[in-house]
């Protein structure tokens, strides 16, 4: 199985679901933006890595606005570590694969 077919795809309507059960990362993005397509690959590693530990999934704020301003993304990519559908860290910007691992360890 590839990365990107482990990888979830959020949007307004199955948001609140999605993250409700488990440990989530979700990758706030559009398609316009560079930082966004470069941490795209880290994601994708991360969800082969954490198969079984943490759904990984991606919301495109162009086509989920009412998602995106609900956790209040202004800037992008921003990644929201969910558990059990609450807060427990977030990032804004391009980080490594290390800062991001370290991140998730933490909350798992």
């Amino acid at each position: 199985m590839s990365a990107t077919d482990l990888i979830k795809h959020f949007n307004d309507n199955n948001f609140d679901e999605g993250i409700s059960d488990g440990v989530v990362l979700v990758d706030f993005y559009a398609d316009w933006c560079g930082p966004c397509r470069m941490i795209a690959p880290i994601v994708e590693e991360l969800a082969q890595e954490m198969v079984g530990k943490i759904t990984v999934a991606k919301v495109d704020t162009d086509q989920s606005v009412g998602v995106a301003s609900k956790f209040e993304v202004t800037s992008i990519p921003t990644l929201i570590l969910f558990k059990d559908g609450q807060i427990a860290k977030r990032v804004v910007g391009l980080k490594d694969l290390d800062s991001l691992r370290k991140m998730i360890t933490e909350v798992l």
